[in-house]
């Protein structure tokens, strides 16, 4: 069985939010025109876990999602340069946990959170993802992890 991976994907709540995300039972992951942030997409495989971060307005880490496509031309694009991958909801956070929080814990002084503020798909390391769930009071069924 392959090496499962972990990411933190960014959306604006006002355009679509992790309880959008609960409605709807799936998604297409798109609309990102960043050469990094596509790299990251296309590494998504299907069983990795993906942390939904509400960005602009909230700042906060609010659910867990799951890849359930891999990376495919994103619907959105006519240039047929970029990709999306297909994203399903597995539970919201107990707890939010905001970007403040994140940055006072110095277990993830160095994810890309921090670091790299305007990337919109991160890769997280299996630490980093579980620390973030703990701080969310959020523990995941044997099933999903």
């Amino acid at each position: 069985m392959a090496q499962k991976n972990y990411w933190l994907v960014k959306t604006e709540p006002g355009a679509f939010s992790y309880q959008d995300l609960e409605k709807t039972g799936w998604t297409h992951w798109d609309g990102v025109r960043n050469h990094q942030a596509k790299k990251n997409l296309s590494a998504m495989k299907v069983g990795d876990l993906v942390l939904i971060y509400h960005s602009v307005t909230s700042k906060e880490v609010v659910g867990v999602g799951k890849i359930t496509k891999e990376a495919y031309p994103d619907p959105t694009d006519e240039t047929k340069k970029w990709v999306a991958v297909r994203v399903e909801p597995v539970q919201a956070l107990k707890q939010p946990v905001s970007l403040q929080m994140v940055k006072e814990t110095p277990a993830l002084a160095d994810i890309a959170l921090v670091r790299q503020a305007r990337l919109s798909v991160m890769l997280l390391t299996e630490a980093a993802f579980q620390k973030i769930l703990d701080l969310g009071k959020t523990t995941l069924t044997a099933a999903v992890r």
